[in-house]
């Protein structure tokens, strides 16, 4: 049977799999298109395997939120290079793994690795896609937020840095987007002074207090001393008291408006 240049472009628009190999294996199946998917996905899911114990240090972050704005995904998706982490074929199965996340309320790897998307077992999907890009790929980590009144998202790098912030009311687009953007260049720890460990704060109050006795502060202003250089520390780790990117004069609590809140904050980064 003669294999036209139209099943071969078919098939491999299909699997993403080469010419070549889709042209032998048209052969092998007489041009049976079906048979020839699962032909190659049989020998794709060896070729996987060999893949699957390489490191994968590169990738991106995606985000994805439903319409309403009040469920939303970030999604760490890794690789092995920067240049597949950059393919278009890499960003649709980053893509196709959060809308499969949101749109079933995953909430673990482990869920996620029991689920099935676009009717494919979790496993397969993951080994399809190893074979199209050539490279080993791997969830590293993702959280879903839901049930919150608005959450912005928002992709930074080329999808190097991913942020989502939910907030307690629906604030206009460009304050949001702004908080997002600071998020992912501060890179805060805490979204509040009270959700800091009080564990980490006497560690802090020890330190600049030892710091100050070296430097021949009298004992008489320690408290005083501890007490500003600790409003300093807040300042670097906590997402309300930091200086807004876009206004170094004003806090992030500042800018909000009088009845909004942040409620909280994800982060996620390559690297």
């Amino acid at each position: 049977m003669s294999i036209t240049a139209s099943q071969v472009n078919e098939l491999r628009n299909k699997t993403g799999v080469g010419l070549m190999d889709c042209k032998k294996v048209l052969v092998e199946t007489n041009g049976d298109i079906d048979d020839a998917v699962k032909k190659l996905r049989e020998k794709g899911l060896a070729k996987a395997a060999k893949k699957s114990d390489r490191s994968t240090t590169e990738g991106r972050i995606f985000v994805q939120s439903d319409k309403s704005n009040t469920n939303a995904v970030i999604l760490e998706l890794n690789c092995e290079t920067d240049f597949v982490g950059s393919n278009e074929l890499f960003s649709q199965c980053g893509s196709e793994i959060a809308t499969a996340i949101l749109t079933n309320s995953i909430n673990t790897l482990d869920e996620l690795s029991k689920s099935t998307i676009n009717n494919m077992a979790y496993s397969d999907f993951i080994s399809d896609y190893v074979v199209k890009l050539g490279e080993n790929i791997s969830v590293k980590q993702f959280q879903l937020v839901s049930n919150q009144t608005f959450i912005e998202t928002y992709i930074h790098m080329n999808g190097k840095i991913g942020v989502l912030v939910s907030f307690d009311t629906v604030i206009e687009t460009e304050l949001s987007k702004g908080v997002a953007m600071h998020v992912a260049a501060a890179n805060p720890a805490y979204l509040a002074i009270d959700d800091v460990d009080s564990t980490e704060i006497n560690n802090e109050k020890e330190i600049i207090r030892s710091q100050s006795l070296k430097e021949g502060k009298p004992e008489a202003i320690l408290d005083k001393i501890v007490e500003g250089r600790l409003s300093k520390y807040f300042k670097e780790i906590c997402l309300l008291e930091q200086a807004y990117i876009k206004d170094d004069k004003q806090s992030i609590k500042a800018i909000l408006p009088n009845n909004s809140s942040i409620i909280s904050f994800v982060r996620f980064s390559i690297g």
